[in-house]
């Protein structure tokens, strides 16, 4: 019997999980420790020019947030956020629990059954490291190889090279240097701007600006528009006065803050993988207290930029007069910033809340110490304050909290 193969339209249905960008964003806000949501929050402040950071305290910040976020849906009519009184509106809640619960959960249980190791008594890792090559070494030996170095030349560049700090900026001033090695100016400078090429770039610079601007002409030296920037307008950078610069420039908005990007990865500290710097510090997510008699949840908000949105590209978004590319431009990201507020508001009242959950059920273990710790699963967090095994565990995961007994 012979089979006939014919094409066939066929309905059906399926369910299929599509996960927006925005979601994704706050997926990964969620998931961040302080340290990475300091760093997350100052790159998209790089490249959205329509975010800024005011003054403040963290705490004020969140009000602060939600505030701009009221302002932007009584102008626009299409942003709510939550209210102080603590009521929720539909716009503002991020439905994270439906998409998580079709993941797996991040991080699994972290205890270990293993026994003793054979290895345990065994000399610390330490004893048996070998010291890294220093800055001043690494730079010598690559002086060491050029055969067409003026002989001259060379005990400026050591004395040069031996005055650079941990950052490989040049320590000294211009002056102390060419007493200590009895030179010119003139002959300081060609010896300096030798020591300025080698690798890594920008090592012996004496500020941020000349350091970042030998790195831009290496790299980028087609484009002079970058280390002009760096030279002539660093300090609009540092304000994010990205119109000013456009404007000196002749350039768009837009292709300011694609040279901002490119200025960021450029190395403001070129001498720093040569330092010897072994020590490796955690920073709590959030401290728990007691004050008055009762427990109190503080979280870490060291270092976290208050944010707001620009009333400035608010003010260029309404003029009709302003290009087209750019009003197109600005109004995607006034609304990647609206949502990045809102997505920070969001994260830190669901640690928050997951926090309380476990200082209500581990209370002995806060007042008296690990000895009185008790077991607990993150289901016992999720079904208290009503989310999903995995949110709960994006929110634990990579975490620390700072208690009276210590750091945990």
């Amino acid at each position: 019997m012979s089979m006939v193969i014919q094409p066939r339209l066929q309905q059906a249905l399926k369910q299929k999980l599509v996960m927006s960008q925005q979601l994704r964003q706050a997926i990964h806000l969620l998931q961040l420790n302080h340290m990475e949501l300091v760093a997350e929050v100052q790159r998209e402040m790089v490249e959205n020019p329509t975010l800024e950071e005011i003054p403040g305290t963290r705490s004020d910040a969140l009000d602060g947030a939600g505030l701009e976020l009221q302002e932007r849906a009584k102008s626009q009519q299409n942003d709510v956020i939550e209210q102080n009184n603590g009521a929720e509106n539909p716009g503002d809640n991020i439905d994270w629990e439906k998409y998580l619960e079709r993941f797996q959960a991040s991080s699994g249980d972290r205890k270990s059954a293993a026994g003793p190791s054979p290895h345990d008594d065994l000399p610390p890792i330490e004893t048996n490291l070998t010291r890294g090559t220093t800055l001043p070494e690494h730079l010598l030996n690559q002086v060491r190889t050029v055969r067409d170095l003026e002989r001259s030349l060379l005990p400026l560049i050591e004395v040069i090279v031996h005055n650079l700090d941990h950052r490989g900026y040049l320590d000294a001033t211009d002056e102390t240097i060419c007493t200590e090695a009895g030179c010119s100016q003139e002959r300081f400078l060609e010896a300096l701007d030798f020591v300025l090429h080698l690798e890594p770039l920008g090592c012996g610079a004496r500020d941020l600006s000349e350091c970042l601007v030998v790195q831009a002409e290496e790299r980028w030296p087609q484009d002079p528009n970058v280390a002009q920037i760096v030279r002539a307008h660093l300090h609009h950078l540092e304000r994010r006065n990205y119109g000013q610069i456009a404007k000196a420039l002749g350039q768009t908005v837009e292709d300011v803050v694609e040279y901002h990007r490119m200025i960021r990865r450029l190395n403001p500290r070129p001498g720093l993988p040569y330092a010897d710097d072994r020590d490796h510090y955690i920073t709590p997510d959030v401290a728990v207290e007691k004050i008055g008699g009762r427990w109190q949840i503080r979280q870490n908000e060291d270092g976290l930029p208050r944010l707001r949105i620009s009333r400035y590209y608010r003010e260029v978004l309404r003029d009709k007069s302003s290009r087209s590319e750019d009003r197109r431009y600005i109004k995607q990201k006034l609304e990647a910033a609206d949502f990045l507020i809102k997505s920070i508001y969001k994260r830190q009242r669901t640690i928050h809340k997951v926090m309380n959950s476990i200082l209500e059920r581990q209370q002995e273990f806060f007042e008296n110490g690990p000895e009185k710790l008790r077991p607990m699963i993150l289901r016992d967090v999720a079904d208290q304050i009503g989310v999903h095994e995995s949110t709960v565990s994006r929110v634990t995961d990579n975490k620390y909290v700072q208690t009276k007994h210590g750091i945990f």
